[in-house]
């Protein structure tokens, strides 16, 4: 007689904040919803389902039919509904108080529009962290699940994974349960009866055990060639067939069935760890290539299996290392999440509630914690900027509601010194009610965050272009996984041709009033390459800084004595915000140049999301003449203003200068890898205005330039629905 054992399926949908709407259509599509078609017609089998909250805000919009089809699945029994974190962030990278704060708030949204009772949560990324188990529990959840990987990091073999386990922190309990990696590699990967064969396995050396497979609900569809897979060929059907066969041992149940019926195996702590491919991607990229080396080595080593248990890679907050654009967008994150923490507790002391801006605020705040940005591996994450895109929008959003609803709505600016990115070093922050920028005096002085707040969009959301472990794969050629179904770590599949002669790297990062001096023969190709030869300890180069204030505008002065070749040159620049102003004033005053000699001078901007290769995307010269998309390499002489319009997004960034200028143009493009395969990604426009640079009689030369977001188109649009909303 066969032995019994507990089947749990979980499964975790999820679409990013800022996703395109095609995208969340495709995979309604393609998966989300012959899924529940498949499943409605086995009655007789449960799952426990999670569906994030970007991706249920749509469905609520837009299929609010499959949300009725839960609440009727809920009611029935059939599906247990996990909540989470409302907007699937990592939750070790957001303060405590959110993770209870995004938790309780999904549960009440859950429990209104699904009728769900929700007892256990998805961990986003299955990113792990002790301390976490305190909020967890704080927040009602009394149970979650992890890889088994986890638990093999903390000393458990096979035969101890099945089943779930009780850890603590801080004096509060949490049941968490292993996802079996097994499973995750079958299913759907292969045939059904190969993920039978394996619990039948488990059923006769361990009965009465639970097993659990939890993973993403887009491999059943919405992955390369999974749908025709899953649903044209019939594998979902041909798995469920399988179950529904062998009922009379497989006993499908849900997560909460199983943590009420059955005790726990013990109790364990967990080391701090995520799923076995992150920990590969969040190493440096010569040790990734080192593990990945040492990896496939160790295979076929007949001790593997013992060392496999305490083979591991990086930690997650590392991202923030190998990143440092992940890290801007955290350190932006958690700015906003303080400042929205003493606005809630000024609001609670002086009135005892919170005011819709407030509440509002929070939300956006939360939407600005979505994780799929933050990192990179199979998806492409960061390297996404209309991902990038919208955290900054949700976070500048939250900031432009905390004003509102803490009277700060005159024309005004402000300047503040603090380590704002956590570097231990000093950065300055320029707020005024059109534009807040943000300055590194210690990394070449220079501008990493430009924030234009009518339109909520940050200019400066740019992506430096740096090597990746997977390159290597680019010089083998397409055709890994074609024709077959393949998981998405193992496919090496070629969006666009001649991709290995865009690997270029930058040498420093892709931001703004960086400061070059050229070697006389560089050119705008190699510089555009990450090649131009640099005669300057500018760029990257220590400015001493000083804050100017008067009553309606702050200049910071950034200052540098270094050395341009064997010459010393001392470099001034004045960056000036006016209230009410959306333009940037930069002044460059240069000192103790030759005046027989000539440097090659160069400021470089970047501007970031606004795209290349459409026709509403263009520069153009003063008289509004089009010079071509954003894309274009442009070569321009003698010119003294250059303007960058993105009709779809309302803005025109107009640069202007006060003597002749010659400039560069070039698409900055990244070489990235997603589930689809490589492909090229337009990440910035660079415009580098530049000089050849002489002192006069007294060794000085100056220039000032002027950035203006005019974002008068985008406001026009906006004006009739701020008139509806007024006379509602």
């Amino acid at each position: 007689m066969m032995h019994s054992i507990r089947l749990c399926l979980v499964l975790h949908n999820h679409q990013p904040v800022g996703n395109f709407d095609n995208v969340f259509e495709q995979a309604y599509q393609d998966s989300y919803r012959p899924f529940l078609d498949v499943f409605e017609s086995y009655p007789d089998l449960v799952m426990s389902l999670h569906t994030s909250g970007p991706l249920m805000e749509w469905l609520d919009e837009r299929h609010p039919e499959y949300l009725d089809r839960l609440v009727r699945l809920v009611a029935d029994g059939r599906i247990e509904i996990l909540g989470g974190p409302f907007f699937e962030p990592i939750m070790t990278m957001i303060p405590s108080r959110d993770r209870v704060g995004q938790i309780t708030t999904y549960s009440k949204w859950l429990e209104n529009r699904l009728g769900a009772k929700v007892q256990g949560m998805w961990m986003p990324e299955r990113v792990w962290e002790q301390s976490l188990a305190a909020d967890l529990a704080a927040a009602g959840m009394k149970y979650t699940l992890l890889d088994d990987f986890h638990f093999k990091k903390a000393g458990m073999i096979d035969e101890q994974l099945y089943g779930y386990y009780v850890t603590e922190d801080d004096g509060r309990t949490l049941a968490i349960f292993p996802g079996s990696e097994p499973l995750r590699y079958t299913i759907p990967f292969q045939e059904p009866h190969r993920s039978i064969e394996y619990l039948r396995g488990i059923a006769e050396h361990h009965p009465d055990s639970v097993v659990v497979f939890g993973d993403d609900g887009e491999k059943f569809g919405t992955w390369p060639e999974t749908k025709r897979h899953v649903y044209d060929n019939g594998w979902l059907h041909r798995f469920f067939d399988h179950l529904r066969a062998e009922r009379d041992w497989i006993k499908l149940t849900t997560l909460a069935e199983a943590v009420e019926s059955l005790p726990p195996q013990g109790k364990i702590y967990l080391p701090d760890c995520s799923y076995r491919e992150m920990t590969e991607w969040a190493l440096p990229v010569n040790r990734q290539v080192e593990y990945e080396q040492l990896y496939h080595d160790l295979e076929n080593d007949p001790r593997w299996p013992d060392i496999k248990r305490f083979f591991q890679g990086g930690y997650w907050r590392n991202f923030k290392v190998k990143y440092p654009e992940a890290n801007e967008m955290y350190s932006r994150m958690m700015a906003t999440s303080a400042r929205l923490a003493d606005a809630q507790k000024e609001a609670i002391e002086r009135d005892g509630s919170l005011c819709d801006a407030l509440l509002h605020a929070r939300q956006a705040l939360y939407r600005g914690q979505c994780n799929c940005p933050y990192w990179h591996g199979a998806f492409g994450g960061i390297y996404l900027p209309h991902l990038r895109n919208a955290i900054y929008n949700q976070l500048i959003a939250a900031d432009n509601l905390i004003d509102q609803a803490t009277g700060k709505t005159s024309p005004r600016v402000e300047a503040a010194v603090d380590d704002y990115n956590f570097d231990a070093r000093q950065e300055i922050r320029l707020a005024g009610d059109k534009l807040i920028a943000l300055l590194a005096p210690a990394a070449g002085g220079m501008l990493y965050e430009l924030d234009v707040r009518s339109i909520c969009h940050n200019l400066l959301a740019t992506m430096a272009r740096r090597p990746e472990a997977y390159h290597r794969k680019i010089a083998v050629g397409p055709g890994g996984g074609m024709g077959k179904v393949a998981s998405i770590h193992d496919r090496v599949i070629f969006k666009q041709a001649g991709l290995d002669q865009r690997l270029h790297y930058d040498p420093t990062p892709r931001k703004s009033l960086l400061d070059h001096f050229f070697a006389p023969n560089v050119d705008r190709d190699a510089f555009g390459r990450g090649e131009a030869d640099e005669l300057g300890d500018f760029v990257q180069g220590f400015y001493e800084s000083k804050i100017r204030r008067a009553a309606d505008r702050v200049q910071v002065q950034l200052s540098r004595t270094g050395l341009v070749g064997s010459r010393e040159i001392k470099l001034t620049k004045g960056v000036t915000m006016a209230a009410g102003s959306a333009t940037l004033e930069i002044a460059y005053l240069l000192e103790n140049l030759p005046t027989d000699e000539t440097f090659h001078f160069g400021v470089e901007l970047n501007f970031a999301g606004l795209p290349s290769q459409a026709d509403d995307r263009y520069f153009h010269d003063v008289a509004g003449q089009r010079l071509g998309h954003l894309g274009s390499e442009l070569d321009l002489e003698e010119v003294q203003s250059l303007g960058l319009t993105d009709e779809w997004l309302g803005i025109d960034v107009g640069l202007s200068i006060n003597r002749p200028t010659s400039i560069w143009t070039l698409p900055i493009e990244t070489v990235s890898q997603s589930e689809g395969g490589f492909e090229l990604v337009h990440q910035s426009v660079c415009v580098v205005p530049r000089w050849q640079v002489r002192g006069d009689k007294s060794g000085k030369w100056s220039v000032t330039l002027q950035v203006t977001a005019d974002t008068s188109r985008a406001e026009s649009r906006m004006q009739p629905r701020v008139l509806e909303s007024a006379s509602a």
